[in-house]
C-alpha cells in the first residue's frame, strides 16, 4: 500500500479560492479568554511589563500576480524572494522606486506533491554566509507526500542551479497535513518546524514522542563535513537531548502545526505560531526555545486536550497568548518582532490568522493582558515575511505581497 493511501485528508488547509483554513484558531474579544492560570516561567524570558500595544495602521500592496505565495524573505540583500506553493521562487527587486518581479530564482513545479492544500513548496531560508557560499535550503513535499529539506547552490548567473540539489533531511508524513514547512538560520545552524505528522488530535502521539522528528523544532548544521554519509548533516555539541533519551537533532518539541516561526534580530529569541485543533490557537515564546515541551497533544493552548480544562499543574510550556476559535478566527499565523531603527511598531511583536485576515500587535515581552484592537483586512494570509532592512511584509495567499506599516 503506498504513502498516498494510507493519508487522510486533514481537517484545514491552505485552501486557494474560497474558504481557506491554513492551520489554527482565533478570539472572540480583545481580551485573552479564560480565567487567569498558572503556568510554567522559562528562565530565559525577560520579566515583562504589560502594556497595550499600539494598533497596525496600514498595509500597502508592493507587488501582486503570484500563484498562491507562502513566504517572503530575503537573501542578506535588498531583494526579496517570494515563496509560491507550487514550487516556484520568484525575485522581487525595487527599481526606479517600483517594485518589480525580475526573474524566477528555482523552479520546482512538477516535483513537489500537491495533492492536499496544506503540502507543496513550503519553507525557504539562506545560509548566513550565502553571498560567498551560495547555499540556500528549501522544504517541501515529495511526490509520495513526504518532506524533504534539500540543499541547492547559486549558478554563475544569480539564480538557483538545479542540479546542484543535495538532500538534507527526509520525514515520512503519514498523513497529508500538518507538514510545518518552515526553515531559518540562527547563526550557522538551521532550524526546521515540523508538524505532528497529521491526522486530527496526534493519533500516533509524535508531539511527545522523543524518537520522531514529526511535533518538532530541529536544529542541525547542514553544511555536511565529510560530504557523504546517511544523515548529511550534522549535529551541534549543545543541542538539549545530545547524550541523553531523544534525537539529537530535537531543540524543542510538543507541536502540532508550527506555521511560520521568527527570530527576533535584536535578542534572538524565538517565536511560534502554532495551529490548534478545535479550539485554541497558540503564539510561544520561550526564549531560545532549547528543551522546552509545548504541551503537544496534552495541552491545547492554555488548555488540558482533549477535556478543554484549564491547565494548572504539569502544564510543560506554555504560551504567552491564546485565542479562540470565534468571530471568523481559525487559524494563527506567526510573524515578526519588529525592529526596524526608527520604525513607529518598534519592539512589537505580529502575527495574525488566516481565515479572518486580522493582525494583531502585542509587545515583544507579552505574558498575558489585552491584546488590542486587531487590523481587519481582506487578505487569505498565508505569512509575514522580514526583509534585510527589518522592513515587515504580509502575504496573501491570493496573490500579493504587502509592506506593513504603522503609527
Amino acid at each position: 500500500m503506498t504513502n498516498r493511501t494510507r493519508r487522510s485528508l486533514g481537517r484545514r488547509g491552505i485552501a486557494v479560492a474560497g474558504v481557506i483554513a491554513l492551520l489554527g484558531a482565533a478570539l472572540a474579544s480583545p481580551a485573552l479568554a479564560g480565567p487567569p492560570i498558572a503556568f510554567i516561567r522559562d528562565p530565559d524570558v525577560r520579566p515583562v511589563q504589560e502594556v497595550t500595544p499600539d494598533r497596525v495602521s496600514a498595509i500597502r500592496l508592493i507587488k501582486g500576480g503570484f500563484v498562491q505565495p507562502l513566504f517572503v524573505t530575503h537573501a542578506g540583500d535588498d531583494r526579496l524572494f517570494v515563496v509560491e506553493q507550487t514550487g516556484r521562487i520568484r525575485i522581487l527587486k525595487k527599481e526606479a522606486g517600483t517594485w518589480k518581479i525580475t526573474s524566477t530564482f528555482l523552479d520546482l513545479r512538477g516535483k513537489v506533491d500537491l495533492g492536499h492544500p496544506e503540502q507543496g513548496l513550503l519553507g525557504l531560508a539562506f545560509h548566513p554566509d550565502y553571498a560567498t557560499n551560495g547555499r540556500f535550503y528549501v522544504d517541501y513535499t515529495d511526490p509520495r507526500g513526504d518532506t524533504v529539506v534539500a540543499e541547492y547552490r547559486r549558478s554563475s548567473a544569480g539564480k538557483a542551479d538545479p542540479s546542484s540539489k543535495r538532500v538534507v533531511l527526509t520525514v515520512n508524513q503519514p498523513f497529508d497535513n500538518h507538514n510545518g514547512g518552515w526553515l531559518g538560520f540562527k547563526g550557522p545552524y538551521l532550524y526546521i518546524a515540523l508538524g505532528d505528522g497529521g491526522s486530527g488530535g496526534d493519533p500516533h502521539g509524535n508531539g511527545q514522542d522523543l524518537d520522531t522528528r514529526l511535533g518538532k523544532l530541529l536544529r542541525i548544521d547542514p553544511l555536511d563535513p565529510d560530504g557523504a554519509g546517511p544523515r548529511h548533516f550534522s549535529i551541534p555539541a549543545d543541542n538539549p537531548f545530545v547524550g541523553r533519551a531523544g534525537l539529537d537533532e530535537i531543540w524543542a518539541y510538543g507541536l502540532r502545526n508550527p506555521w511560520r516561526d521568527s527570530f527576533d534580530r535584536a535578542t534572538g529569541d524565538l517565536y511560534t505560531g502554532d495551529v490548534g485543533q478545535e479550539t485554541w490557537e497558540e503564539i510561544d515564546h520561550a526564549g531560545t526555545g532549547k528543551g522546552r515541551n509545548f504541551g503537544w497533544n496534552r495541552v491545547e493552548g492554555r488548555h488540558l486536550y482533549p477535556s478543554g480544562a484549564p491547565c494548572t499543574t504539569d502544564c510543560k510550556t506554555l504560551p504567552i497568548l491564546e485565542y479562540q476559535h470565534t468571530s471568523g478566527n481559525c487559524s494563527v499565523v506567526g510573524g515578526y518582532v519588529a525592529r526596524r531603527p526608527g520604525a513607529a511598531l518598534a519592539g512589537r511583536y505580529l502575527y495574525g490568522d488566516t481565515c479572518s485576515g486580522r493582525i494583531w500587535v502585542i509587545p515583544a515581552a507579552f505574558s498575558g493582558g489585552s491584546v488590542g484592537s486587531p487590523l481587519d483586512t481582506s487578505l487569505t494570509i498565508s505569512s509575514f515575511g522580514e526583509g534585510f532592512d527589518g522592513a515587515l511584509y504580509v502575504v496573501d495567499l491570493g496573490g500579493g505581497v504587502y509592506r506593513i506599516t504603522g503609527s
